[in-house]
C-alpha cells in the first residue's frame, strides 16, 4: 500500500501550523529571562538541523557514488577515510 506524500506533507504543514499557533499564544507569558532562552534554545534546534541536513546531503551524494572502498577492520575504515580528499581539496 503506497502512502500518498501529499498527504503526509498537508498533514505536516497542519501540524506545524498548529504547533506554531500554539508556541505564538504562549510567548507573551513568558519572561524577558525565559524568551532570551527560548531564543537560543531556537537558534542551537535550528543549527542542529542544518547540520543534520548537510549530513543526509553528504550520505545521498555517497550512495550516489559507485566508488566504494571496503574495510576489512575499524582501522582500515579509518584510514580510507582519513585518506579521502576533501571537497575542498579538490577544488
Amino acid at each position: 500500500m503506497m502512502i500518498d506524500p501529499n498527504i503526509c506533507y498537508n498533514n505536516h504543514v497542519k501540524i506545524t501550523g498548529n504547533e506554531i499557533d500554539h508556541i505564538k499564544e504562549m510567548l507573551p507569558k513568558l519572561s524577558r529571562t525565559a524568551l532570551h532562552e527560548l531564543r537560543t534554545f531556537t537558534d542551537y534546534l535550528a543549527d542542529r538541523e542544518k547540520r543534520r541536513k548537510a549530513l543526509v546531503d553528504q550520505v545521498l551524494k555517497a550512495e550516489k557514488e559507485h566508488d566504494s572502498v571496503i574495510c576489512n577492520t575499524a582501522e582500515e575504515a579509518m584510514h580510507a577515510i582519513l585518506d579521502t580528499p576533501d571537497d575542498e581539496d579538490e577544488a
